[in-house]
């Protein structure tokens, strides 16, 4: 399971290298955007769809880093009160129960980008819906395995990121 950890750990710093740079693009085209409304009287008709782009590309290739660093959003007033057995138990629940989750947003996200596949956006014609939500399947299956990682290998938190060949 190591080399599956250190894979995981790779596709993690990825992730969040992705992440980053759609949410800098994001920063950096907003600005852009409202400076030429509002300041050359001008409207730009790209600055708006490549936000969503960059939102979308953010939220669901970000998403597993965030569960995977165990970051996310977690309600643990009731586990917590738990015996120790009782929260493995819920943790088992809990992965399983986001392995089915990551599977019905996978099937219903590859159904939603295959059916908007040939659908061009208006302000950019070379980019189509599908390609728009293609981060959603993909962020769906990095997510899956990342919980598979977890459910085997027990929380990242409480393993050392290894990269390369290095530990940190």
């Amino acid at each position: 399971m190591s080399a599956y950890s250190r894979l995981m750990d790779m596709l993690y710093l990825l992730c969040m290298v992705v992440a980053a740079i759609a949410l800098m693009i994001m920063v950096i085209i907003i600005p852009i955007g409202i400076f030429a409304r509002y300041a050359l009287d001008d409207a730009l008709s790209w600055p708006e769809p490549v936000a969503i782009v960059c939102v979308i590309i953010f939220t669901f290739i970000g998403a597993p880093v965030g569960f995977r660093a165990g970051t996310h959003i977690c309600v643990s007033m009731i586990t917590d009160r738990l015996s120790p057995k009782g929260q493995r138990l819920a943790n088992i629940v809990c992965d399983l129960l986001m392995i089915a989750t990551c599977i019905v947003v996978f099937l219903a996200s590859y159904g939603l980008c295959q059916a908007m596949w040939i659908q061009p956006l208006a302000a950019m014609p070379a980019v189509t819906f599908g390609e728009m939500y293609l981060p959603i399947p993909i962020g769906a299956v990095f997510t899956l395995l990342f919980v598979i990682e977890r459910l085997v290998c027990g929380e990242q938190s409480q393993r050392p990121l290894v990269v390369l060949g290095g530990t940190h």
